[in-house]
């Protein structure tokens, strides 16, 4: 059950204390898979966290609540921030904009081009944002920053305004907050 604060009160230390443990507990059903996809790389598993729904509801209130009614329409960037972000747009009553990789979309309006350690890669959108929209960007991770700096620059591109972007987790040692700037971290790794 989500623990949430009733409108204008205060933290009180048990609410802290049990809003600490929820999200303890949901950031221990995170797995670390060495050596995928690749050898050297450690891989986040949020599949078992994505399967409790106690701990989803927990994390989904943790990355949206510094946004809460700042935002017309969450952007979720593919594949893992699709999930996140489509729960966090129930939570907030808000819209859902999937951001997506080249090819996949039926009606791309805008496109972004962004640097890998490999190669580039393309993210594409609909016209789903209009001018003005309030948008809060989402991912699963943040690791070097360039997917979260591509959509920012997608979602501008469509005349949206990039409220916040949120993440489940910040891989801290790939120093992608340097390059995004501004973003909320549910968990550090």
């Amino acid at each position: 059950m989500i623990h949430r604060r009733p409108p204008g009160a205060a933290p009180s230390g048990r609410y802290r204390e049990a809003v600490t443990e929820a999200l303890t507990r949901a950031e221990s059903l995170i797995r670390t898979i060495p050596d995928y996809p690749e050898p050297g790389v450690l891989f986040r598993d949020i599949t078992p966290l994505l399967a409790d729904a106690s701990a989803l509801r927990t994390v989904i209130h943790a990355l949206i609540a510094p946004f809460d009614g700042d935002f017309d329409v969450v952007a979720g960037v593919e594949a893992r921030g699709f999930l996140l972000a489509g729960a966090a747009a129930m939570e907030a009553g808000a819209g859902l904009v999937p951001i997506r990789k080249a090819g996949k979309l039926p009606r791309p309006a805008a496109s972004v081009d962004y640097s890998l350690e490999y190669g580039t890669a393309t993210i594409e959108a609909h016209d789903d944002i209009r001018a003005g929209m309030r948008v809060l960007l989402v991912d699963d991770v943040l690791a070097t920053g360039g997917t979260l700096v591509a959509a920012r620059q997608l979602v501008e591109r469509l005349g949206g305004i990039v409220v916040g972007t949120a993440v489940l987790m910040e891989l801290e040692a790939l120093g992608g907050r340097a390059v995004v700037g501004e973003v909320h971290t549910v968990f550090t790794a």
